[in-house]
């Protein structure tokens, strides 16, 4: 069993975005810009957040920060969006999630200006993704990929199933995983929470993508021997061993379900890692207009 190491991966991309920015700089170009617009304090967003901001500091990107209160109105919101989409110096810029009710998440996503959408959600990315065009992928599936990708797991005619089927996991690692690309050429199976015998399903998987949101939801009887498995769940749970209170807990039964695995991710230093460096990749990209 190998295990599969997020932060080792996340940091040799990191180095390879930090020098390319010193070499833009150096000849005389344009340092990243990314905006974020944070509403509210829900302390996920805040960690999130705060983990984006300091990530765009030891990259050499320039970043910024729009605070908001819970009450803020949609259409106060909406004005901010299109401000942002018309200052020429931001490169790309993220509205964190979730939102208070009384916004609509599709409203704001369809705001923004595809061609700084580094989230990747955009219906135009999401589109042009689908078909195989260069476009911002979202951050985490994108994130997979590279995982797959940089262990050289081979993925060509072999049997993925997808657990869940987000907007934001479920759905585009899946399309990904089906492209005529590397990784990808997988058949691949989207199981969810109306799948009926969702065990057959994973038992017949050479790799698993558990993104549902369930802890420990994946148990070692529903995997087979030498099954790649890449668990993307990150609940927090509560711990009386940690100062936080919490711990993060994946949707893999990490010790069930390892010692039959050939490769596997942990949480957290898998996919998380991952994330984050995959959103300064597409805001790299942003702002070298590579793409749009």
């Amino acid at each position: 069993m190998t295990l599969i190491d997020g932060k080792a991966i996340a940091a040799q991309i990191k180095s390879e975005i930090a020098e390319e920015v010193k070499q833009i700089l150096k000849s005389g170009g344009k340092r990243p810009h990314l905006a974020a617009v944070l509403v509210g304090h829900d302390g996920g967003s805040e960690t999130y957040v705060a983990g984006k901001i300091r990530m765009c500091e030891e990259l050499g990107f320039k970043s910024t920060l729009i605070r908001y209160e819970e009450n803020v109105t949609e259409k106060e919101l909406l004005e901010k969006i299109v401000a942002l989409n018309n200052t020429p110096d931001i490169d790309g810029f993220i509205v964190q999630l979730p939102l208070p009710k009384h916004i609509s998440e599709y409203k704001i996503i369809e705001t923004i200006d595809y061609r700084k959408d580094v989230d990747g959600f955009h219906p135009v990315n999401v589109g042009r993704m689908t078909i195989g065009l260069p476009c911002f992928v979202s951050a985490t599936p994108a994130g997979i990929i590279e995982l797959l990708r940089r262990y050289n797991i081979e993925t060509s005619g072999k049997n993925c199933v997808v657990l869940g089927r987000s907007n934001i996991v479920g759905k585009p690692v899946a399309t990904l995983l089906m492209q005529k690309n590397r990784p990808g050429d997988c058949t691949v199976t989207v199981c969810h929470s109306r799948t009926v015998n969702i065990e057959k399903y994973c038992r017949e998987a050479d790799i698993i993508i558990a993104a549902l949101g369930s802890p420990g939801f994946l148990k070692g009887d529903m995997v087979k021997e030498g099954v790649v498995v890449i668990d993307v769940g990150t609940t927090r749970v509560p711990s009386p061993e940690t100062k936080s209170g919490f711990k993060l807990k994946g949707d893999v039964a990490f010790e069930e379900v390892a010692p039959k695995c050939s490769y596997i991710t942990p949480v957290p230093g898998g996919v998380g890692p991952m994330t984050i460096i995959s959103l300064m990749n597409n805001t790299l990209l942003a702002s070298k207009k590579v793409i749009y």
